[in-house]
């Protein structure tokens, strides 16, 4: 046997940065977070796993282990059958086979590279959106080796873990990178395996034959080590076309084949002559631990026992729901055995799996019941609770559901929790209930079709529990009138507004702030200036400029400009050209405004004694012959001594330490030790410390361990929290020392989080090492907080508002109140949009008094708009989960109706939509956006047009008849 030539590397964080350590890090926690863990063939999620009895499948199992230690070349192993033969249970079990197999003895590595089981029960598993992406979490948590190389294309390509990226650059990035990787290292060694199970339950076929091609495409890449992929599907046309095309077909191996041996062909298949004897060992084993719970149920003879094996007709699923419907939980397994068996006793052996449904369900009090309400929980669109699900369709239709569900436990899942969801137990009920025809009881004949009962039953629902009128319409085209002398857009002031939003944004504060950035600096709107935003915007470039005009000098000496000098904006102002001129013409005492004089007198005088202090005795060393000493060999030796310590503390040797030869002796070690001293540490908070810190040397300094050192220091804290220390942490060594351990620990502390919140903060969010640090932990833990709010908030905006560039209304629709308000919305002013959005948004109202308010038309018009939205949210508190299901799915239900709908189902959806369609609106922005609003009401426009257009036709056939009678 060969050697397998396995290279083992040391783990690859040995060799790695702090900085990339933590960029590594941050990458894989997002991997982690896109990867559906329940498609993982052994998930919690997919629990009870089914899988093979000892003994069973031998023949299949032996031929797919031998197809997947085939070294020759990459295959397609296709395994397909009907629904209920076992597919997923032999996925499993191969999936534990290869999971067991290293790739070498000596390596931890397993030869099970990856799996992904499709649901159509899951969002996440019913598409191919997260398909590579659950995958390459999976090879790169088996081979560590490759992790790098996974982590480095999601770094420089973010939106490869977006679901609706191109299927095919997830596979190349996400895939088959990784996996190039591995070729030189697994050259010797058997071949790697995946397997994906139950095709079919993607729900798109397009996104699957495009899958399957993808996956052919790879593995004819030359670079990849031998890989084998097992597939598994029922036997469905637009399955076979994608394996059957021209550049799949040679690498498909098909399971059911045949196979000769002494002389004699045989079919291995998941329903050949052997499967018999297997569900036989199935049911002797599961009435087995059966009696090992009930001790006194007598075991079924060996003959009963082949009978229900026959009946079961090869399939697993009939052999399973046997058992299931023998052992209930709630009712003596003796008599449900005995029960069984008369059931069977009337079917034919090979009988289909619907004919043993038809006989559950004949068991039930009310089968005609027990059907509609199976097939209801088939068509949910996301699974509920019994209650909901009765309180769903009503005291009439829903009053039995609970009693009525609790008899099915056989096909479905009923959860003791009365608060977790019931969902069906097989995809093959779902096909059974899709079309009552498949049912051969007569008293289910005829049925309500389930979209169409769940659509009545929703618009039903939202007509009793949401309000029939609501002023949006009215208020918000109050707002479009008041500011039609604005500007259409004005992109450029929002953009910069998100810059200077500290914190949480207020529908009245943010219109005002935009105002201001306008250009509108009237007297009225300086009270912007007095809150936290408008002090960021006072210390950025445009705050500064603005301060050296006029009307910025004059606020200066107001009492909320003297009252903004005492925050540290204000002190790093003053200590700016602007800021020094300012004080020069306001030097003399009698020249200033009395309440500057009282600040002056009570806070700044400790200000100014710490700059313009001198100690009063004047060493050898202050004069100019001595400064000269002080840079020989004797005079760097001297200021290690205390005399020359606490001549650096003087005035004298304070200026010294700004001039060419202080900077020069600030590179020395001597003096990067000084500078962590508690006199150092005074000194880099003056004036020629601060000016220092922005020199190259001081940057060079800020790279090594003492300089990281005092950046921990309080003075260290303080100087990040100045102009030059923001501006220094957008730097390419402030963004590296933010990615170091130091940098990580100081983004947690308060000053970190506070940092976070201004727009040097804010910009760095938006940095690729930003986005990085939101993945990991500490930054995942930092978006739950308050202080977080406000970037979530500018998130969710943009978001909203892309969806809203995008959205389309047809023209037909268009005077519809509804569509009005979305038109309205979509033209307003940039300085009005984000605050229509927050005032839906801000569940921390606050009753605002008009005479605190500029007095301005638009503020006060914006103040009525706000009030609205907070009686809005009054009116519409969270409802039930039955109220929201039917909120968010209501277009879904009615788009899968049948197209001829009854009178009543269309006469609920004309007095929704001609009613209630904007109510519904207004309580879907207040509970879950506007953005996921758009995504139902785009459902809507489409059920509305298809109405219009069936009503028109009678009419238009009528036109075309009568212009034919006057041809004629």
């Amino acid at each position: 046997m060969d050697q397998c030539q396995c290279f083992h590397l040391p783990p690859l964080t040995r060799f790695l940065t702090s900085s990339t350590v933590r960029d590594y890090e941050g990458t894989w926690e997002k991997l982690s977070q896109v990867a559906v863990k329940g498609a993982e063939y052994d998930s919690r999620e997919r629990q009870p796993h089914p899988q093979c009895l000892e003994g069973t499948r031998v023949d299949l199992l032996k031929y797919i282990y031998g197809s997947l230690d085939d070294r020759e070349k990459s295959r397609l192993i296709w395994l397909h059958g009907t629904a209920g033969v076992g597919k997923s249970a032999v996925a499993f079990s191969v999936a534990e086979r290869m999971r067991g197999l290293k790739v070498t003895e000596e390596s931890k590595e397993r030869r099970l590279a990856g799996t992904f089981f499709f649901s159509r029960k899951h969002t996440k598993r019913r598409t191919t959106g997260f398909f590579f992406a659950t995958l390459a979490y999976q090879i790169a948590s088996n081979f560590s080796s490759v992790r790098e190389d996974v982590n480095q294309a999601i770094r420089e390509n973010p939106a490869l873990l977006d679901p609706d990226k191109s299927l095919r650059d997830q596979m190349e990035a996400l895939f088959l990178r990784p996996l190039r990787r591995l070729r030189f290292r697994l050259r010797e060694c058997p071949p790697l395996a995946f397997i994906v199970d139950a095709l079919d339950e993607c729900s798109s076929e397009n996104e699957l034959a495009d899958l399957i091609s993808l996956l052919g495409q790879a593995l004819r890449d030359p670079d990849l080590p031998v890989t084998h992929i097992l597939l598994t599907s029922r036997s469905e046309n637009h399955i076979r076309k994608a394996m059957h095309t021209k550049d799949v077909c040679p690498l498909v191996c098909e399971i059911p084949v045949k196979v000769f041996g002494e002389g004699v062909a045989a079919t291995i298949s998941l329903d050949g002559v052997d499967v018999d004897n297997d569900i036989y060992i199935f049911l002797q084993h599961s009435f087995r631990e059966l009696q090992t719970r009930h001790c006194n149920f007598p075991q079924p003879t060996e003959d009963e026992l082949a009978r229900l094996a026959s009946r079961a007709g090869r399939r697993f699923i009939v052999a399973s729901t046997m058992m299931k419907f023998v052992d209930d939980g709630y009712n003596d397994p003796r008599n449900r055995l005995q029960l069984m068996l008369e059931l069977t006793s009337n079917l034919l052996p090979g009988t289909e799996v619907y004919k043993l449904y038809d006989l559950i369900l004949s068991t039930c009090a009310h089968s005609a019941r027990a059907f509609l309400h199976l097939s209801v929980v088939a068509a949910l669109a996301d699974p509920l609770p019994l209650s909901q699900i009765s309180e769903l369709l009503g005291p009439g239709q829903g009053r039995d559901v609970e009693t009525v569900l609790v008899q099915l436990r056989s096909v479905m899942d009923v959860p003791t929790d009365s608060t977790l969801p019931v969902t069906i137990s097989h995809s093959s009920v779902r096909d059974y209930v899709s079309d009552p025809s498949n049912c051969s009881l007569p008293e289910v004949q005829p049925m309500t079709p389930p979209h169409s009962l769940l659509a009545y039953s929703s618009l039903r629902l939202m007509i009793q529990n949401i309000p029939d009128k609501t002023a949006l319409l009215d208020s918000l085209s109050d707002l479009k009138r008041k500011s039609r002398a604005m500007q259409r857009h004005h992109p450029k002031n929002i953009k910069d507004f998100f810059r200077f939003i500290v914190q949480p944004p207020k529908p009245l504060q943010v219109l005002i702030g935009l105002l201001w950035l306008r250009g509108d600096h009237s007297p009225d709107l300086q009270c912007w200036l007095d809150t936290l935003d408008g002090q960021a915007w006072l210390q950025a470039q445009e705050g500064n400029l603005w301060l050296g005009t006029r009307e910025g000098l004059d606020w200066v000496s107001t009492l909320d400009g003297i009252d903004w000098l005492r925050t540290q904006g204000g002190m790093d102002w003053l200590r700016t050209q602007g800021g020094r001129d300012w004080q020069n013409r306001n030097a003399h005492p009698y020249q200033q405004p009395l309440f500057w004089r009282i600040w002056l007198v009570v806070q700044g005088r400790r200000w100014r004694t710490k700059i313009h202090g001198m100690p009063e005795e004047v060493p050898f060393v202050m004069t100019e012959d001595g400064r000269r000493r002080v840079d020989t060999t004797i005079g760097q030796e001297w200021l290690q001594t205390v005399m020359g310590r606490d001549w650096l503390r003087s005035f004298t040797g304070q200026q010294w330490l700004g001039t060419p030869d202080g900077r020069k002796w600030l590179k020395t070690q001597s003096a990067q030790s000084w500078l962590l001293s508690f006199r150092g540490q005074d000194w880099l908070q003056t004036e020629n410390g601060r000016e220092w810190l922005w020199t190259p040397s001081a940057r060079e300094w800020l790279r090594i361990a003492s300089g990281r050192q005092w950046l921990w220091t309080y003075g260290g804290q303080q100087w990040l929290w100045t102009t030059n220390g923001r501006e220094w942490l957008l730097t390419p060594d402030g963004r590296e020392w933010l990615w170091t351990n130091g940098g990580q620990e100081w983004l947690q502390t308060q000053g970190g989080r506070d940092w976070l919140q201004i727009p040097s903060g804010r910009e760095w969010l938006q940095t690729e090492r930003g986005r990085e640090w939101l993945q990991t932990p500490h930054g995942q833990a930092w978006q739950l907080t308050a202080a977080a709010s406000v970037w979530v908030t500018m998130k969710e905006f943009s978001n909203t508002l892309e969806t809203i560039t995008k959205f389309n209304i047809l023209p037909k629709l268009a005077l519809q109140p509804t569509f009005q308000v979305i038109q309205i919305f979509k033209n307003l002013p940039d300085l009005l949009l984000f605050s229509v959005f927050l005032a839906f948004s801000d569940e921390d109202y606050s009753d605002t008094q008009d005479d605190s308010l500029p007095n301005m038309e638009i503020i006060h018009s914006m103040l009525a708009f706000e009030n609205l939205a907070h009686q809005a949210r009054k009116r519409n508190p969270p409802g039930s989960a039955a109220l929201d299901y039917a909120c968010h799915n209501w277009a879904f239900h009615l788009l899968r109706a049948p197209k001829a709908w009854d009178d009543t189902l269309d006469h609920t959806f004309t007095l929704f939509w001609d009613n209630y369609l904007l109510s519904w609106l207004e309580r879907q922005w207040c509970q879950k956006g506007l953005q996921s609003s758009l995504v139902v009401l785009s459902e809507g426009q489409q059920l509305q047009t298809l109405r219009v257009l069936k009503s028109r036709k009678p009419s238009i056939l009528r036109m075309i008849a009568s212009r034919l009678f006057v041809l004629r």
